[in-house]
């Protein structure tokens, strides 16, 4: 779930690249799920992933930050300019 933090929120995401498409699959042990289509090469995962959030929140590309786990499977994102509770409700988890 996602944590408020000054100016946004932080959430926790598990990222299963190479996939069919890109798309939310839900929460996993607290995270949310996203497969993104993009190979984990280079940086195209990450950047497809940032890609992605942005369109579903409605934000910049630039407004999305991973602050942690840049090369891992669970990441930690930074969204600037906007609340869990909107975060949430854009994510369809409320």
């Amino acid at each position: 779930m996602p944590k408020q933090e000054i100016g946004g929120s932080v959430l926790t995401v598990k990222v299963v690249p190479a996939s069919s498409k890109t798309a939310v699959c839900g929460l996993h042990n607290g995270m949310l799920k996203i497969k993104v289509s993009a190979a984990p090469e280079k940086g195209r995962a990450n950047r497809r992933l940032i890609e992605f959030l942005a369109d579903l929140l409605g934000v910049k590309k630039s407004s999305i930050r991973i602050i942690s786990g840049q090369n891992a499977a669970v990441k930690q994102i930074a969204v600037a300019g906007i609340t869990s509770e909107t975060l949430l409700k854009k994510l369809n988890l409320i």
